[in-house]
């Protein structure tokens, strides 16, 4: 006889509740619950007594059902012993004449549909700064060594929604009549619904947490036709080294340097390997080599008594930092070394720039790592001529050594220039220098500059050690090698040659970024110029030396915001904890190979990254291919990143996550996410700009798009390959659209005549190497309105400052009295409405009215009134919420203020028509026309 949990009509589900030894069923569209079995279109179903667990099972132990979708369903089958493999079921009786639910194209969502009939919408999770997924609790005590955990499948992964509390079906929406809802992108990504038994501990904690790494599918292909088929690229986008706020939980670290790898693959064991042999040894799950435990895994070195390896952290949490041995070394330990090369040319004095950088450094020492006293520094100031400093130790007074042949950089001194940051600061020496350079040169009339010889000699004074050089340049180098040339023409702006500007101009930024690569130098680049700077060729060196670059577009310090906002990034990168010496690899189940890699660093073999030294919060997104059938029940992806802290010690970071692998293409899309999947089109537009043209990626872009929703029309639902008067896409891609439609508006691909190439290129080296929280961010900015905020909105809650409703971006929400605020993480803007109040302008601004009220970039004044308060605190918020060290400019925007401000600010709200690029409507209008074949964007 079927349980109940086999007899359910579409759209419901059943749980084995442990507690009352009885199924609750729950609607799955509402979340409702309840004890008696649903009745309507499977009334004719037969009941057993509803006291009795699932059949043929233990009363504490189950297999559950996954339905992804009504009328394909998949289920998971186990036992104790083994995980199991996917295994097709019957499908569900249907009520005659109805259709299973994913056969109902253009269904919309839950929540559009509940505002049609004035119901108000079902609450979203919102989670704080770094929390990606909501908090599940789950207590779990810890199974006897070597003995099944009973409740494996009820509680293991309860952070990953693989608690068996739902099934999960394919819910289709209509894009057409399903607006876009930015609250939408704070949820988490779609659960990873593993097999029971998938780990050897219940941990919440198996999976890494999507912050750290996440792929565009939760549900892998078991064939390489099958993604073909999907359209969906496959893809890992990783952050290994994000910031992590105290309220978060930590990185566990692995301090007794006993690290169990396989002897074929080099995988590190992790919560998803098998104990055999009576736990002496540990079956490898990615290629199934049984391997021996190491003597002293079980061995706990700090009590020296025998240890609980559950305890250990590599056995319950995706995420892992390892103390490395000296086998992991070529070397010992590298100190840290920053070399700071200074452009003291007229325009870099006269902007404020050495006055603010010099004053940054100094004010910065203490912050600097320098935690075991080895940290070294340099200054080097150049111009058209380079100027080293001499400083022995305990020695107060600086040396300048000139050196004014550029055409062969030599190091004036073999000593003394590469100084001990400790002693250089005992006896003042150091904080003399950083407080006299602008002085030195505040006379100074010389325009030109040297960038390319004084990189070369920074390079000369770190080679034997390596480390960070950090470039800061007011113009175009003109002088030695990597002079450029003013390339800017206003009349290829907007065509098919325009992406040639964005392309290196000399080829002695790339082979000198590899040669820095060989050496563990990397490069960061601070450009101010006021003029043309070619950031295309010199962001080459941060790119392929893991760098980052900053772009400051007409700076002066005698504005304070310039000021501000320069010496709080430059302050942030200084103090930043940074890896030396990193290789990265990604390792995965067999059949499954990595096959092209986005983001900055060089690749050193086929699949080694060698990036010198990494900063926190940096992005990587790296493709990959399934090259055989995929025939376990999950698949395991592995990063791993071997460096140096820069306190001396060795470590690796692990990061680990399963995903379950299907045969069925409704799976594939249902577990589709949306974030990671923008990442990936992100970084793939900007790498197709270099190599073609800015045209053909705006339209590989959107050609993807069509493709995937193609394929959804005639995989999933009723209308097939003929025309439909619906544009049907899963809920969990709904957002994709607008995101693609973000992307392809963001001035890096944005078609325009108008952008300078400097501005495009800068945005596009943020397009690669911006981790996913920022990224999106940058492509569909957040939108508040804050003259009509909730009264908690301002206030500071149990996390923090209470952030206003989001609102989608569209000028139809602005109101001509109103105060709006918009940001994509770079910049801020408020926009204030032609009717304002005259007391909301003057609590806000201090000013009487409206028509006294300046735009541009400002600081807002923080008055003595809550409203006043509260807009401070926001904007707080706004520039401290994201990971990263960007300080975004604030820019007040009246509404008849002036045009280019204006229009700037308006081409945030990506849902708008702008110039001719289409507005959201137009948009998916155009979408349902390619996808029926006729044409479109």
């Amino acid at each position: 006889m079927a349980s109940p949990a086999q007899q359910l009509p579409p759209g419901w589900a059943a749980e084995w509740e442990q507690t009352h030894q009885r199924y609750l069923f729950i609607e799955t569209a509402t979340g409702h619950t309840q004890w008696e079995p649903p009745t309507g279109p499977s009334a004719q179903m037969q009941q057993p007594p509803m006291e009795s667990p699932p059949e043929g099972t233990a009363p504490t132990h189950h297999s559950k059902r996954r339905q992804y979708a009504a009328g394909q369903t998949q289920a998971y089958y186990g036992t104790t012993e083994e995980p199991s493999m996917l295994q097709p079921m019957s499908q569900p009786p249907q009520q005659a004449g109805m259709e299973p639910q994913l056969f109902t194209p253009g269904l919309a969502a839950p929540s559009f549909a509940m505002q049609q009939q004035g119901q108000t919408q079902p609450s979203y999770y919102e989670p704080s700064q770094g929390q990606q997924q909501p908090d599940y609790i789950n207590s779990h005590q810890q199974p006897a060594y070597g003995q099944p955990n009973p409740n494996a499948l009820a509680d293991q992964f309860g952070q990953m929604g693989l608690g068996g509390q739902r099934s999960f079906s394919l819910q289709t929406a209509n894009l057409l009549t399903s607006p876009p809802d930015p609250r939408e992108l704070s949820l988490p990504p779609p659960e990873i619904r593993l097999p029971p038994n998938a780990t050897v501990t219940p941990s919440q904690f198996a999976n890494a947490d999507s912050s750290y790494q996440r792929s565009t599918l939760n549900a892998f292909p078991n064939t390489s036709s099958l993604l073909s088929k999907s359209k969906i690229p496959l893809a890992l986008v990783i952050s290994p080294y994000r910031t992590v706020s105290e309220s978060e939980p930590q990185v566990p670290l692995v301090t007794d340097t006993v690290i169990a790898r396989c002897r074929r693959c080099r995988t590190y064991i992790n919560p998803f390997v098998q104990f055999i042999d009576g736990g002496n040894r540990w079956r490898c799950c990615m290629c199934n080599l049984s391997n021996e435990v190491p003597q002293m895994f079980d061995w706990d070195q700090t009590r020296n008594q025998p240890g609980d390896r559950w305890s250990r952290p590599e056995l319950s949490h995706g995420v892992v930092e390892y103390v490395a041995p000296t086998e992991y070394m070529v070397r010992p330990p590298q100190p840290a070394v920053y070399v700071f090369l200074i452009d003291v040319s007229h325009s870099a004095v006269q902007s404020g720039m050495v006055a603010t950088a010099t004053r940054t450094i100094l004010e910065n020492l203490d912050r600097i790592p320098d935690e075991d006293e080895r940290t070294k520094i340099a200054i080097i100031c150049f111009d058209v001529s380079l100027y080293f400093f001499s400083l022995s130790p305990g020695q107060s007074e600086p040396t300048m050594l000139v050196v004014s042949d550029v055409d062969d950089v030599f190091l004036p001194k073999p000593t003394d220039l590469l100084l001990n940051l400790a002693e250089a600061r005992s006896g003042g020496g150091l904080e003399n220098l950083l407080t006299r350079i602008n002085d030195m040169f505040k006379e100074n009339s010389i325009i030109g500059s040297a960038l390319g010889p004084a990189l070369q000699a920074g390079f000369k004074l770190m080679v034997p050690i390596g480390g960070k050089i950090i470039a800061l340049s007011s113009s175009l180098p003109s002088v030695g090698v990597g002079a450029l040339k003013n390339r800017e023409d206003p009349k290829i702006l907007g065509t098919a040659k325009e992406s040639g500007l964005l392309q290196a101009a000399s080829p002695f930024y790339k082979t000198f970024a590899i040669e820095c690569s060989r050496a563990q130098v990397s490069v960061d680049m601070f450009l101010f110029s006021s003029a043309y700077q070619d950031v295309a060729s010199l962001s080459c060196l941060p790119h392929y030396t893991s760098g980052q670059t900053y772009y400051y577009p007409a700076f002066n310090a005698a504005r304070a915001e310039d000021a501000l906002k320069f010496a709080h990034e430059f302050g942030e990168v200084l103090a930043m904890p940074i890896m030396l010496e990193v290789i990265m690899r990604v390792r995965a189940s067999r059949g499954l190979r990595m096959s092209s890699f986005h983001g900055n660093f060089f690749v050193r073999s086929t699949d080694l990254l060698a990036m010198p030294t990494v900063a926190t919060n940096q992005g990587y997104a790296i493709e990959i291919q399934i090259e055989e059938t995929i025939t376990a029940p999950f698949v395991v992806l592995q990063t791993a990143i071997l460096h140096t802290t820069c306190y001396g010690e060795r470590r690796i970071r692990v990061v680990t996550t399963a995903y379950p692998v299907t045969s069925n293409l409704s799976e594939v899309f249902a577990s589709a996410d949306q974030v990671a999947l923008a990442v990936l089109l992100a970084n793939k537009a900007v790498e197709r700009t270099l190599s073609h043209k800015l045209e053909d990626a705006r339209d590989a872009v959107f050609n993807k798009l069509v493709e995937i929703l193609q394929t959804y029309k005639s995989s999933m639902t009723a209308a097939g390959a003929g025309a439909s008067a619906q544009l049907a896409v899963g809920e969990n891609m709904k957002m994709l659209p607008v995101l693609i439609l973000g992307l392809l508006k963001n001035v890096g691909i944005r078609q325009s005549a108008q952008i300078p190439p400097d501005i495009r290129a800068y945005s596009q080296a943020l397009l690669t190497s911006l981790p996913a929280q920022s990224l999106i961010s940058y492509i569909y900015p957040s939108f508040y309105s804050l003259h009509n905020m909730p009264a908690e909105a301002g206030t500071v809650g149990p996390d923090g400052v209470i952030m206003p409703p989001l609102l989608p971006l569209t000028s139809e929400r602005l109101e001509r009295h109103g105060l709006f605020l918009i940001e994509d993480g770079q910049t801020i803007f408020l926009w204030v409405g032609r009717d304002a109040v005259p007391q909301l302008v003057m609590d806000v601004f201090n000013l009487p009215s409206y028509d006294v009220l300046r735009g541009g970039k400002t600081t807002l004044p923080v008055l003595e009134n809550p409203f006043s308060q509260r807009v401070n605190a926001i904007v707080q918020k706004t520039r401290e919420m994201r990971r990263g060290v960007y300080y975004p400019h604030l820019y007040v925007v009246k509404e008849d203020g002036e045009p280019p401000l204006r229009l700037w600010a308006l081409s945030a709200l990506v849902q708008d028509r702008a110039d001719v690029l289409p507005s959201y409507q137009q948009f998916v209008s155009s979408l349902k026309e390619k996808v029926n074949g006729n044409g479109g964007y």
